[in-house]
């Protein structure tokens, strides 16, 4: 049985904080300095996220200030996710471990085994499989949960989990997100649109491709909940012994050094 060190946060995080953290941990565990790494958090305030190679322009900063709600910019690619009424997950692991091998493909399709698990375990009957066909004009679009991905989590034929995946100096990071409740179609409000009537067309859109858990389960989760399910569904998918940790001080200071250095700057986030 293989040993993963689970940090289970009570205490959400602003943006900075949870992107930092994340690759702290990433660092410390490519270097052998910390065990492979399950995270589960929140996000406190709402915070729009962009993706490594996105336009930070596709973000509207004044709909974000009068909300209250953040920007950051993550370490992995992909498309705008808001992160409000969800649980998150990062996985960090060594590339030579057993859960990282193969490609980026590959290594998705290993892991979401362990999130068909976690969803089996709060009666919710999903799927992942590698995408072939995209719709016409998909791409173009600067919302992450528009489409899935290859062996992304959906059910009922639209997506419910949202990943990405970094490999760097020796170490994965796959982190994502499982929304639980609200309207996923929020973000279009905090995204920048050439007029209202392309915004209303990318809300439909959304609501039509992406699901929450609460709208799979005609109830709202609760957040212990689903973490329970993940933690046994990955325990149990894996042959896992889910060892509880918390953060080292080395991991904390690092991450207080990439808030200064990236997550937090200005420059790192408005530099595409």
């Amino acid at each position: 049985m293989r040993q993963i060190r689970i940090l289970r946060e009570t205490d959400f995080r602003d943006g900075a904080s949870n992107m930092a953290i994340d690759c702290a941990i990433l660092e410390a565990v490519a270097q052998g300095a910390q065990p492979p790494t399950l995270r589960l958090y929140g996000w406190a305030p709402f915070c729009l996220s962009l993706g490594y190679g996105q336009r930070a322009r596709d973000a509207d900063e004044a709909a974000l200030a009068m909300r209250g709600w953040g920007l950051v910019r993550r370490p992995t690619g992909g498309k705008a996710i808001l992160h409000g009424d969800e649980l998150t997950y990062s996985l960090s692991l060594p590339l030579e471990h057993p859960l990282a091998g193969g490609d980026i493909v590959e290594s998705y399709r290993r892991l979401s085994v362990g999130f068909l698990a976690a969803l089996e375990r709060l009666g919710v009957a999903a799927a992942a499989e590698r995408q072939t066909v995209r719709a016409p004009g998909a791409e173009a679009g600067p919302v992450c949960f528009e489409m899935p991905s290859h062996y992304e989590i959906s059910a009922g034929g639209r997506k419910l989990i949202g990943s990405a995946q970094l490999r760097r100096r020796g170490g994965l990071l796959q982190h994502g997100t499982l929304p639980l409740a609200g309207d996923l179609a929020r973000i279009c409000d905090v995204l920048k649109y050439a007029d209202r009537e392309t915004r209303m067309m990318q809300k439909s859109r959304v609501r039509d491709r992406a699901v929450t858990l609460a709208q799979v389960l005609g109830k709202t989760p609760s957040w212990s909940d689903v973490e329970a399910a993940i933690v046994g569904g990955f325990a149990r998918a894996f042959d896992l012994d889910l060892a509880p940790g918390g953060l080292s001080a080395a991991e904390a200071a690092r991450a207080e050094e990439l808030i200064g250095e990236r997550f937090g700057n200005p420059d790192w986030t408005f530099k595409r």
